[in-house]
Parts: C-alpha cells; structure tokens; sequence
C-alpha cells in the first residue's frame, strides 16, 4: 500500500537489544494526507531503513510505501502500520501549467445596454434612494 502526504514529525529514534541478542532500531513518523480532510497516519520504520527517514526534513511531500498486520494480546487487537520505503513524492504543483492569456479586443468599444432593459428607477433622479422601493435589487 501507499499514501501520501506532507512529513509533520519524527519521533525520536528507538533501540535496543532483542532477547536473541541482535540490536533493533526504530523510528516512527507522522505524514498528513492533503485532501479535502486531511488524515494523519504515524507509521515507523525498522533496522537500516530508519536511515532513509533521515533524508527528509519537516514539510517535504512524501510517498510511504508499507504493510498493515494486527496482532492480538490478552484479547485485546494492536495495529502496526509499517513502512518499507519512503521518497519524495511527485506531486505536480497547484497551478500546474502556463496561465492562459486572456485576451481583450481594443480596437471594439465596451458593450451598452439599451436603456430599456435597464432597471425602472421610477422616474425618480438616480442619486437618490428611497427605503420603499421595491426594487429587483436583492440588496
């Protein structure tokens, strides 16, 4: 699986020695999705991978690549979302592309409305406003 999103922390960097005597390493991180409702997923990484995570800093756009296993202890269920690669994600940027140009004849005067479609005033002067006009003005 895959997801991607915006790196907003690191934890600090977890080790160790297993009861078999090898050292472990891990480290986990925190990504927020960039949608309409943001979702922050933590994942970790473990051994000689924690070394990737090093790569990014705070902020970078990431793609995490990782499996999801739950386990279950005393009859309770924990999941762990476990990351095997990390990269710089290819996100194109918002405004991808040139602006198109927008063009304005100058050489053709500005459209009028003919005075019959405008508005009735009433016969009354146009600077001045009564509060009882019943206007189609929806102000």
């Amino acid at each position: 699986m895959e997801i991607t999103g915006k790196l907003i922390m690191k934890l600090d960097l977890q080790s160790g020695m297993s009861q078999a005597g090898k050292q472990w390493q891990k480290q986990q991180f925190v990504i927020e999705t960039v949608e309409q409702y943001p979702k922050k997923v933590c994942s970790q990484m473990w051994g000689d991978k924690v070394d990737t995570l090093a790569n990014f800093n705070i902020g970078d756009m990431v793609t995490v690549s990782f499996d999801i296993e739950s386990r279950e202890f005393n009859g309770r269920w924990y999941t762990d979302v476990k990351a095997w690669k990390i990269e710089a994600a290819q996100v194109a940027p918002i405004n991808a592309g040139p602006t198109p140009a927008v063009s304005v004849p100058t050489d053709q005067p500005f459209a009028t409305i003919p005075q019959s479609t405008m508005p009735s005033n009433n016969g009354g002067d146009l600077d001045t406003f009564s509060s009882d006009d019943n206007s189609d003005l929806p102000f």
